[in-house]
């Protein structure tokens, strides 16, 4: 995580409780490595821009490979399902630059809601921080409203705000709810909502339901996040760019909060 005050903070707290604090950190010798117990450079090379894409990246797949060690010491892994995940792992970089190609239907997308004023972003289980990762980055570079909510809560809120006005980004890949985000954008569709969706490559159902449609190279979903992530980073950045933001230094933010 990177050095701000309020995450020292909370390292300082965890100590004093007796808690072991493992940091993920990018920059050699900063702060937090040299506060914390443990820890993992991710070595992603500097950030320059304040919104962060590669070290989130970076950041989650520290993030899974802690988890699936842990889950092989602690027997919740097979030996099998443990190397299984780890080469679906080591597949990552060959299919995020599969899904670099797409780029132009990225730009395309973004030039036809580059003037949008909110966007809703919708993901179930593990693809749920993947849409707050999405609603986020437009938000800071774009300076469009948006919003990342579990699509299992969509009744509850944000289907207030769905008309033919607001384009929905909704991460439908295939897993074991598939059918339910299907079932999720038949209700946006009927509420005359504008659907982009991230879709496993191949998928038929939903590219007959949605208006756009990303693909993404089939993988395991425990690590999909690391490939949904893609097409809303750039997203986002082609949108930020149409409307003549500056994306590495967005207005009012800074790249380490030094007060609280």
């Amino acid at each position: 995580m990177c050095g701000i005050v309020d995450t020292l903070a909370a390292i300082n707290i965890a100590k004093k409780r007796g808690a072991t604090v493992i940091g993920i950190c990018n920059v050699v010798g900063s702060s937090i490595p040299r506060e914390t117990d443990a820890g993992v450079y991710t070595h992603a090379s500097p950030e320059i821009g304040v919104a962060s894409t590669k070290a989130f990246t970076a950041q989650v797949t520290v993030l899974t490979m802690v988890s699936l060690l842990l889950g092989k010491k602690r027997n919740v892994l097979t030996q099998e399902k443990y190397q299984s995940l780890i080469a679906e792992l080591t597949q990552t970089p060959k299919r995020i630059k599969q899904i670099l190609t797409l780029d132009y239907k990225f730009k395309e997308i973004a030039d036809l809601y580059k003037d949008a004023s909110n966007f809703l972003y919708l993901g179930r289980g593990f693809l749920f921080p993947v849409a707050l990762e999405g609603a986020l980055k437009l938000k800071e570079i774009s300076y469009i409203h948006a919003e990342g909510y579990p699509a299992a809560e969509m009744k509850h809120r944000p289907i207030a705000l769905i008309d033919e006005k607001m384009p929905v980004v909704v991460i439908a890949t295939k897993d074991n709810s598939y059918d339910k985000i299907v079932s999720n954008i038949q209700e946006i569709k009927a509420r005359k909502g504008i659907v982009i969706a991230i879709v496993t490559e191949g998928d038929t159902v939903i590219k007959n339901l949605a208006d756009h449609v990303l693909e993404i190279p089939k993988s395991h979903e425990g690590v999909a996040s690391l490939l949904t992530v893609i097409p809303l980073q750039l997203l986002s950045y082609h949108i930020a760019v149409m409307r003549d933001c500056n994306v590495d230094q967005p207005r009012n933010l800074a790249k380490s909060v030094t007060v609280e």
